[in-house]
């Protein structure tokens, strides 16, 4: 149960920050995404870090582990968990794997998206 309240209370925590970076970041002109972008690139770098140090420096409780990956981490970003297991799975040899996950993941989510603005402007319109 402790690591279910680590998660939400760091989700809280990651959301917010996504939040307030996204919205400085985005009075940049253009158009483009930066704020996702920068928060994704910063929770991976993140969330590399964490991991190493976790399995080499220091093992800090569960708790504290979740929240700072899945909750913090997870809701800061839209990739930061997705980037790690493509590298564990990668790291672990499992090459096609690794291409099926990426492809899949990145692929299929679009079309997904895409598919469910359809149907839901279909029954709309």
């Amino acid at each position: 149960m402790n690591s279910l309240f680590a998660i939400a209370a760091g989700g809280a925590v990651g959301a917010v920050l996504r939040h307030f970076l996204t919205r400085v970041i985005s009075t940049v002109p253009g158009g483009f995404p930066w704020g996702v972008m920068t928060c994704n690139i910063l929770g991976s770098f993140i969330m590399g870090a964490l991991v190493a140090y976790f399995a080499h420096v220091f093992d800090p409780p569960q708790a504290v582990k979740v929240f700072l990956t899945t909750g913090l981490l997870g809701a800061f970003t839209t990739f930061s968990t997705f980037s790690l297991e493509s590298v564990m799975l990668y790291e672990r040899g499992d090459y096609y794997m690794t291409l099926f996950y990426v492809a899949g993941s990145v692929v299929v989510s679009i079309v997904a998206l895409v598919t469910g603005q359809y149907i839901v402007r279909g029954i709309v319109a």
